[in-house]
């Protein structure tokens, strides 16, 4: 992937020559945002590129760096650029309506902040749908001092999907039918296995019971039928890392797409896990990850063999799957594995059934009624330390004997947070939606329906994020972390995005440290599009001050 970029320094000739010697203290980037026609899948479409590549170049950035980016428009409509994951003043955040008026067409606007942190993060438009259309890009920030962990070799790997239909035909399909794209619904076939394996009458509740809440546990993913990218290269086209064996290759996984999670593996490797969400962790071995949308991963893998691996990054409901690898020489390919078992959801997904009930879901046109038996409505399954799933899940990924599925309850930051204390209060957040009409919710509004949410500077605050819908949502809070709460105390780590499963309360304590108004929002685009979202305005009188 190019990743040249124009960086202009701010001082003369000498700062430039140490600007291409190493990191500066301060230095300026130049991206334009505009049209392009490109072919994915064997026919030309019109996409929507930065500096001319999808995704856009990687900026890599240094701890403590002084940055200046300069964004032009050269669209015929307006566009935006978010920095995600990233802590800055709230106007320079890049959401329209929110912390600033967006980018006209023609017109360049500057953003200015300093690199507080470093890490693995990525940036992409906050404008319409420009996200699928290819506004989005990797972003590194290169800590001030020693890295916690030695690697010899640092590559990004950017999962996306892409789609030949324009976005905004992809969301009006959706809010017509809200199934459109749900090619694997059961059969008379189907029915006929299960009856052979279950017995007719167990077989027959369940059609029922699915029926009655006008759904399928084929119901995976909103939208299928896209291509998957690493690095923008599909499979045939094979993005290479190039190793020597032996040595030590960091992997940084963001999945960049717009509605796609991805079950990750490496077959012959172990990968383990350093960085979460930009974040140090814990060194975790693990044989396979999954990946929420926006998320991201830091892994360290060391191929000892004169060989090359596959980088398999499968999506969630099986349709396809975005592939690399990683060889000690170009145009060597590995063997691709075979796709695993297509999952199902189950009524624990619904949050529903035996001990596990979950989550009273007649709030939900065409979900509620008969299927609908919680009695409390705010009873779900509580992540412990070591799942975020609930059980019963048809989601649960499925592993081969002996083999370590990456969990929540793993990651264990590398130092504890400096301010880790009891919060100050509790906001509950029910994630809801009305699946006919295709419109999600947070505690039962629209983001066109709801007051922001109001903190207080200084506080710490314990988001409960409740799960009332059959889908995952990965929650997105702009311009601070969130300390997610999986037993782990001091060390719960930080992340920007926190995956919220089906039938599931997820909780994580929001420190309170930055002033201004924040987007907060599920990070499935046609989720956000349709209403799952919340301006928070966090207010300069203090916590101790109230």
């Amino acid at each position: 992937m190019n990743t040249a970029l124009l960086r202009v320094p701010l001082a003369a000739v000498a700062l430039a020559f140490a600007a291409l010697s190493g990191p500066a203290l301060a230095g300026t980037y130049n991206l334009e945002i505009a049209t392009k026609t490109v072919n994915i899948t064997g026919e030309s479409r019109e996409a929507m590129a930065v500096n001319g590549q999808i995704p856009g170049p990687t900026l890599r950035l240094k701890e403590g760096e002084d940055v200046v980016i300069n964004v032009t428009n050269r669209m015929k409509v307006d566009t935006s650029i978010h920095w995600h994951g990233i802590l800055l003043p709230y106007q320079m955040d890049g959401v329209p309506g929110i912390s600033f008026p967006g980018i006209k067409p023609g017109e360049t606007f500057t953003y200015r902040f300093t690199a507080k942190q470093s890490g693995t993060y990525w940036y992409h438009s906050h404008s319409g749908l420009q996200e699928q259309a290819g506004v989005y890009g990797p972003l590194v920030i290169e800590p001030a001092k020693k890295e916690a962990f030695r690697f010899d070799r640092d590559y990004v790997v950017m999962l996306s999907d892409w789609t030949d239909e324009k976005p905004e035909t992809v969301f009006r399909k959706l809010k017509l039918k809200s199934d459109y794209y749900n090619y694997n619904q059961r059969t008379l076939g189907t029915f006929m296995e299960d009856a052979k394996k279950k017995g007719l009458g167990a077989t027959m509740r369940d059609r029922m019971d699915w029926g009655d809440m006008r759904m399928a546990p084929t119901d995976i993913a909103d939208v299928t039928g896209y291509s998957f990218l690493v690095n923008g290269k599909t499979p045939a086209q094979n993005w290479t890392g190039i190793f020597k064996p032996g040595e030590r290759v960091r992997l940084r996984f963001i999945n960049g797409s717009a509605m796609s999670y991805f079950d990750v593996r490496i077959p012959g490797l172990k990968m383990t896990v350093v960085q979460s969400d930009g974040n140090d962790t814990l060194p975790m071995p693990v044989d396979a990850l999954r990946i929420a949308v926006a998320e991201t991963y830091d892994v360290i893998v060391q191929p000892k063999e004169d060989k090359a691996y596959t980088v398999f990054a499968e999506s969630i409901d099986r349709t396809g799957a975005a592939r690399a690898t990683l060889a000690p020489r170009e145009g060597m390919a590995g063997e691709i594995p075979p796709m695993s078992p297509r999952p199902q959801l189950t009524m624990a997904d619904m949050g529903m059934g035996g001990d596990h009930s979950g989550h009273d879901m007649s709030s939900m046109s065409g979900v509620g009624g008969a299927g609908a038996k919680s009695a409390d409505p705010h009873a779900g399954h509580v992540m412990g330390p070591m799942s975020e799933y609930t059980m019963g899940s048809g989601l649960v990924p499925e592993k081969k004997p002996g083999e370590k599925f990456l969990v929540y309850g793993d990651l264990r930051a590398m130092r504890p947070w400096k301010d880790y204390r009891k919060p100050d209060r509790e906001i509950e957040i029910r994630l809801s939606g009305n699946m006919e009409r295709y419109i999600w919710t947070i505690n039962g509004k629209k983001f066109s329906e709801a007051e922001p949410i109001r903190l207080r500077l200084g506080e710490r605050v314990h988001f409960k994020f409740v799960n009332e819908t059959m889908m995952s949502h990965p929650m997105h809070l702009h311009g601070m972390w969130m300390q997610l709460d999986n037993g782990n105390g001091r060390f719960s780590p930080l992340k920007h995005v926190i995956n919220v499963t089906p039938g599931m309360t997820i909780s994580a304590d929001v420190p309170v440290d930055a002033v201004g108004e924040w987007a907060f929002h599920c990070h499935l685009l046609y989720h956000m599009a349709s209403g799952m979202m919340r301006k928070i305005i966090v207010e300069q009188k203090t916590a101790e001050a109230q």
